[in-house]
């Protein structure tokens, strides 16, 4: 028997970071907002983790940049990206502001500061509860209709947000699609865990490219540190689904992942998850639906800004409705807040998505990935250029280019 619910003027069915974000923001403006998360937390979630410099700012005005430091975040001053025949390419963390520190925190941690962070501000929060379907009314989004345990609920909403990540659970329903677990559209696999006994740089994250896919390594809260790589599905395959098999088969083909990783060894569980694509999906799926973070756009992980954008993207959505609560409140159409929406995500994050469409050719050709790191090692005013195009942020002002 489904029930009905109170009626929201936000419901958000995903509390990763852009999902808390949309939250956070709305609920501290006074909008009602329902925040729906299928996991119960602090859960392990695939993820580099970690977190550029430009999130902490967002951090500051989401108020939970001390519950992030006080959780014990790793400080990380550099990112050193290596060939597969050796050469390395440096990208200091100063060049993005903020103090000229990225931080590397475990998404159990992470998430669960947002979560209650979401909560304090005024969102109601349901763990543990599915968003089995979308409410809909002549095509248009009305709510989520949420299943926990045996109870069944309608909740009605003004605006539904997808913050559900590379699923895009909610916008799938739209056409009743459901994701395949085996396709030959997935031709890569991801694979994470915390790792022990690796002989990482300090301070740093490592990016290996190796034919096939590319891997990062970088420290965490705990004195651990973690391996997240992407592979190609056949080497997945060849290697019988075994992450140990395929970073002992393809990452150890670059030479600093093996001397790095020789002695390491797996504290945590392996996560994985197979890959679909990359790249901006649609923003608005149907009126009444919004799309944010990785349901708005999959970013590759090498790029460091995946995190960022989550963030950015849920508080842009936030600043959208807020701008136009009111006249939604009084029935007015859906499309101005549309219309907004599109075009301010296409002005924050458009040229970043080109910039990292492009990277993503080079990474997975081994010679195209060597000439770039070549080519990048030669002009520090080059690679910083480049390297800002990919998580340009507005708090940042341009400064004087350093010489080469």
């Amino acid at each position: 028997m489904t029930t009905k619910g109170d009626t929201y003027d936000v419901a958000i069915a995903g509390a990763g970071p852009a999902g808390t974000s949309a939250a956070i923001h709305l609920a501290t403006q006074g909008a009602r907002v329902l925040l729906v998360e299928q996991k119960r937390f602090p859960r392990a979630k695939l993820c580099g983790e970690f977190i550029s410099p430009e999130c902490l700012p967002h951090f500051e005005r989401l108020r939970v940049a001390d519950q992030m430091i006080s959780a014990g975040a790793a400080t990380l001053t550099q990112t050193v990206f290596y060939s597969r025949k050796g050469r390395s390419v440096n990208v200091p963390s100063e060049w993005f502001g903020a103090g000229g520190r990225a931080l590397g925190l475990s998404r159990a941690e992470m998430d669960q500061k947002l979560l209650e962070r979401a909560k304090s501000a005024g969102a109601l929060v349901l763990e543990d509860t599915h968003a089995s379907q979308l409410i809909l009314d002549r095509g248009c989004v009305r709510g989520l209709r949420l299943k926990c345990g045996s109870e069944v609920r309608d909740y009605y909403a003004l605006i539904t947000i997808d913050a559900t990540g590379r699923t895009r659970a909610l916008a799938r329903k739209l056409h009743n699609r459901k994701r395949p677990e085996h396709s030959s559209r997935y031709r890569l696999v991801a694979f994470k865990a915390h790792m022990e006994d690796a002989h990482l740089a300090e301070e740093t994250c490592e990016i290996y490219f190796y034919p096939g896919g590319y891997g990062g390594l970088s420290s965490v809260e705990g004195g651990v540190n973690n391996f997240c790589f992407i592979a190609a599905a056949k080497d997945v395959r060849r290697c019988g689904s075994d992450p140990e098999a395929v970073i002992r088969e393809n990452v150890f083909r670059n030479p600093r992942a093996a001397h790095t990783l020789a002695h390491a060894h797996a504290r945590s569980e392996w996560l994985s998850a197979s890959l679909e694509s990359f790249g901006r999906r649609k923003l608005v799926p149907a009126e009444g639906l919004l799309t944010i973070g990785d349901a708005a756009a999959f970013l590759d992980p090498f790029s460091g800004s995946g995190m960022l954008i989550a963030l950015e993207s849920g508080e842009l959505a936030a600043q959208t409705i807020t701008n136009q609560l009111e006249r939604l409140r009084q029935n007015a159409s859906f499309a101005p807040l549309a219309n907004e929406y599109l075009v301010e995500y296409g002005k924050r994050f458009d040229s970043r998505l080109r910039v990292c469409s492009l990277l993503r050719r080079v990474a997975f050709v081994p010679s195209l990935a060597e000439a770039a790191i070549l080519f990048f090692g030669t002009s520090t005013r080059l690679r910083r250029r480049v390297a800002r195009t990919t998580r340009r942020s507005q708090e940042l002002e341009t400064p004087p280019e350093a010489g080469c």
